[in-house]
C-alpha cells in the first residue's frame, strides 16, 4: 500500500490519522515518519483488544484514540486506566455512526469517559464509506463535549461546512475529518486537492 504521510505531514492537520484494524484496506504497518509536534497521531481501532491498543500506543508514541467499533463506557474506562500509567497524554475519541436519525441519549455513559466524540455516516464499514450522514440530526445534540464531524467530507461539501458552521448545532463541532473522498487509492492522500480543502476551509 502506498502512503505519503510526510507530504499530508506538510499540510499542517492537527491531526494524522492511522488506521490499526486489520480488515481495513487502509490497514497501518510499519514505522510512522517523524512529524511535526503540533501534528496529534491517532490510532484507529475497533473492538480491539486493550492490550493490543496499549502496546500501539507504546510503539507509535499515539496521543489520541479514535474508538471505531462497539466499544461500551467500561471498555472506555478500562483503557483509560491503562491509559493513565503512561507518561504521555492520550484522548480518547469515540466514534457513533449516523444516517437519518440518532437516539443522542446512548452517549450519556460515555460523557465522564471520552475526551471527544465522533460522528460518522452510518455504513456497511466503521468508516471510510464516503459519504456524508443527514447533519440536521445534530440539532438534537444535547451535550457540550466537543465533536469531530466526519463521514465523506470533500471538496464539495465546503459550502455545506460553511453553512454548517452559521448554525446553532455546530457550536461544539471541534474538527472535520476527512479521508476517503481525498484518496488516490486507499492510504494515498490527493495532497492538491487537500491543500485546496485546508485553503478554502
Amino acid at each position: 500500500m502506498k502512503l505519503n504521510m510526510t507530504e499530508v505531514a506538510q499540510l499542517r492537520p492537527d491531526y494524522l490519522g492511522f488506521i490499526f484494524w486489520e480488515p481495513s484496506s487502509r490497514f497501518f504497518e510499519g514505522k510512522i515518519p517523524e512529524l511535526p509536534n503540533s501534528i496529534s497521531k491517532v490510532g484507529v481501532f475497533v473492538d480491539a483488544n486493550i492490550d493490543y491498543v496499549i502496546s500501539m500506543v507504546n510503539e507509535h508514541q499515539l496521543q489520541g484514540l479514535q474508538l471505531h467499533g462497539h466499544e461500551t463506557p467500561e471498555y472506555c474506562i478500562k483503557i483509560a486506566a491503562e491509559l493513565k500509567k503512561l507518561n504521555h497524554k492520550v484522548d480518547i475519541i469515540k466514534v457513533f455512526s449516523i444516517k437519518e436519525e440518532f437516539d443522542f441519549d446512548v452517549l450519556t455513559p460515555y460523557e465522564n469517559v471520552c475526551n471527544y466524540f465522533l460522528f460518522d455516516t452510518k455504513g456497511k464499514l466503521p468508516g471510510g464509506n464516503g459519504y456524508t450522514f443527514n447533519w440536521s440530526v445534530l440539532k438534537k445534540y444535547s451535550s457540550t463535549k466537543p465533536f469531530f464531524l466526519s463521514g465523506g467530507i470533500g471538496l464539495n461539501n465546503l459550502e455545506k461546512i460553511n453553512e454548517f458552521a452559521k448554525t446553532p448545532e455546530s457550536k461544539y463541532c471541534y474538527a472535520i475529518d476527512v479521508n476517503s473522498s481525498f484518496e488516490i487509492e486507499p492510504g494515498l492522500k490527493n495532497i492538491k486537492e487537500l491543500q485546496k480543502f485546508k485553503e478554502a476551509l
